[in-house]
């Protein structure tokens, strides 16, 4: 019998490279999502799969599936700033709300599971790199807050039905992912860049470009996940790549890649925006025997193929 995985979020980004792994890999997927940020094209080459069924679906109201279930991932919830911004009672329902249903579908049907939890629950850090002990630094009433604060509400509910209800549960703390799928205009650097510097329009670097972020490539971010998943660790693992760069290197390498005219343009930082971003992998590395191998460059090159056909 195949195992049977249920992935909210499922036409996003991350949801659907998810759901591409889990069905290479011999399991019957339910993709449920309400299209909020997601896309009917990151899961249409799926049309007429028969191991994949998908459910249209607020996953803020209930969710009943009338077959057994062995995995529920939890990744639907906007995931850039433009869209928290402009959505930010959604944002915190699907966090809430949201991570209340799916964690009930596991509970119910005695399944494992995981929830997408992201490093912005690190806030602006004051421990560099950031561990998975660290607590963070966030401002709840802040314009980052309701992305924040839900992702910290879903860590603990999750603890909580894992403590009380004996659920077996999963928590990945994702740090910057790029990849094919991302929205051209989802307001984060790796899309912005890219669009800017294929329109040949000027990149636009917040502050003095001194701010670090680190990218992990999707493919690489889904495997980690998944070993995280099948693992027996059940406290929060850290994903993403400690290569750590400056917003002037990335726009440079921008630039490079695209064989681009843009230039460089300075903007105002935003409220809250963090300073530094770079992950301690050392769990990862020890426990799942996880860390990246796709390298930057050869990461934009498949990227930038993809937003050429989307600019």
């Amino acid at each position: 019998m195949k195992q049977t995985s249920v992935v909210t979020g499922a036409a996003g980004f991350l949801g659907s490279h998810l759901t591409d792994l889990l069905l290479s890999r011999g399991h019957k997927v339910i993709g449920l999502d309400n299209f909020v940020t997601g896309s009917v094209d990151n899961i249409s080459h799926l049309g007429g799969n028969p191991d994949f069924k998908f459910i249209q679906q607020d996953v803020t109201e209930f969710i009943f599936l009338d077959c057994p279930v062995d995995y529920v991932w939890h990744f639907a919830s906007p995931a850039s700033p433009i869209d928290y911004l402009k959505i930010p009672i959604q944002t915190m329902k699907v966090g809430s709300l949201g991570t209340h249903k799916a964690l009930g579908v596991a509970k119910n049907k005695n399944a494992r599971f995981l929830v997408a939890s992201t490093s912005e629950i690190y806030g602006d850090p004051l421990v560099h790199p950031q561990t998975e002990e660290y607590w963070g630094n966030v401002s709840t009433i802040g314009p980052r807050g309701c992305y924040d604060e839900a992702k910290r509400f879903a860590e603990a509910l999750t603890m909580a039905y894992h403590r009380e209800h004996k659920v077996e549960t999963r928590i990945v703390r994702i740090f910057n992912t790029y990849g094919p799928r991302m929205r051209l205009n989802d307001g984060r650097v790796v899309p912005a860049f890219i669009s800017q510097a294929l329109k040949n329009k000027p990149i636009t670097v917040f502050g003095k470009g001194t701010q670090t972020r680190s990218f992990c490539y999707v493919s690489d971010l889904i495997e980690g996940i998944y070993r995280l998943m099948m693992s027996d660790y059940d406290l929060p693992v850290n994903i993403g790549n400690p290569v750590e760069m400056t917003m002037l290197q990335f726009a440079d390498e921008i630039i490079r890649a695209t064989k681009s005219k843009s230039k460089i343009v300075f903007k105002p930082l935003p409220q809250d925006d963090p300073k530094q971003r770079k992950p301690d992998i050392s769990k990862a590395k020890k426990i799942l025997k996880w860390e990246p191998k796709v390298v930057l460059a050869q990461g934009l090159t498949d990227t930038i193929a993809y937003f050429r056909t989307k600019v």
